[in-house]
């Protein structure tokens, strides 16, 4: 499976987490955050850039991880109703949470807030399967200036 990260150019020759805080992960703790899709990554970029990205090099990074990797799922049905809501990150962070110190894969899969039924991937770069997940290239993307 291939997965999908918008990133300024000096963080995209490796896969690395910064450890802010973000809706699944608490501040220090180091996920990777990755989408199904170019698309779905690019509008994960627009809604946490605020309009930052002007005049910035940015690449897509292309993550690859086998079938065989195991991977876990948040379902949304399994989420309180309003689980997407801006003032639920700490709901969302504790959810995540469990994955992290359970450390039964290396990556989880959650639902988009931005797209019903598309899935966003968090990578959890201390997983033992972590070295497992490949950075297989680096693509120019450029957002359009009409965003």
């Amino acid at each position: 499976m291939i997965v999908y990260r918008i990133t300024t150019e000096q963080w995209s020759k490796s896969l690395q987490a910064s450890g802010n805080p973000a809706r699944w992960n608490a501040r220090g703790r180091f996920v990777i955050y990755a989408a199904g899709s170019r698309s779905l990554a690019c509008l994960e970029n627009l809604v946490h850039r605020s309009g930052e990205w002007h005049g910035k090099m940015y690449k897509v990074m292309l993550i690859e991880f086998s079938d065989k990797i195991k991977m876990d799922t948040i379902e949304e049905s399994s989420l309180k109703k309003n689980w997407g809501q801006i003032n639920q990150f700490s709901y969302c962070q504790f959810m995540a949470l469990q994955w992290i110190n359970g450390a039964t894969a290396a990556i989880l899969k959650v639902p988009s807030v931005i797209i019903n039924n598309e899935y966003n991937y968090l990578i959890n770069p201390q997983h033992p399967d972590f070295k497992l997940i490949k950075l297989i290239g680096a693509e120019d993307f450029n957002f359009d200036e009409r965003f």
